[in-house]
């Protein structure tokens, strides 16, 4: 239960850092097929700015119900920040899978959250890597692959998802990514 305990999230109930951590070192090691979601609520600190902390959790929760509706039971869900959660797809056999898992989740998060008398509008920005079978990437390049298409869906224009390319790595290192209005330090 303490183990348990350890590689959970508390507020949501998904899995943790720690968790995801070491499901990525086991696929790695194995050099086995997964894919990575990166997700990104956008609009989120416009939720918990103008309805509150309540509000938030409450969209962070709904979330992360959406998340588990929406994938396997073999999948692993975890929250690994504030609004940042990512996705392990073991054994994925083909792109449009990841591209109808990571589309069903953007068009159930954008309709939206009733709380209280207000609705939470948000949506959700997506950056996937697909490892292919016998790929041997470190988990720091892994992460930061799906970091870079997270932030060229953001560039894009939000509520999208970005399926990773090394061209992107070109694009992003000439441009800025976009912050969310208020996260910058003051």
């Amino acid at each position: 239960a303490a183990e348990e305990q350890a590689f959970t999230d508390t507020l949501t109930g998904l899995k943790n850092r720690r968790a995801l951590d070491t499901v990525l070192t086991r696929l790695l090691d194995r050099h086995a097929s997964f894919a990575v979601m990166q997700i990104d609520l956008d609009f989120f600190k416009t939720v918990n700015d103008t309805l509150g902390h309540a509000a938030g959790d409450f969209v962070l929760q709904s979330f992360a119900e959406i998340m588990v509706d929406e994938t396997r039971g073999g999948d692993l869900v975890a929250r690994v920040g504030g609004d940042e959660f990512t996705i392990v797809l073991p054994d994925v056999r083909s792109e449009d899978i990841l591209r109808r898992v990571g589309r069903r989740i953007i068009e159930r998060l954008e309709v939206p959250m009733p709380f209280q008398g207000a609705d939470c509008n948000i949506s959700a920005s997506i950056g996937t890597v697909w490892i292919q079978p016998g790929e041997t990437p470190t988990m720091d390049d892994l992460l930061s692959d799906a970091d870079v298409a997270l932030y060229a869906s953001k560039h894009a224009g939000r509520a999208t998802q970005t399926l990773y390319t090394p061209a992107l790595r070109e694009v992003a290192n000439a441009v800025v990514p976009p912050t969310d209005q208020g996260n910058q330090s003051a």
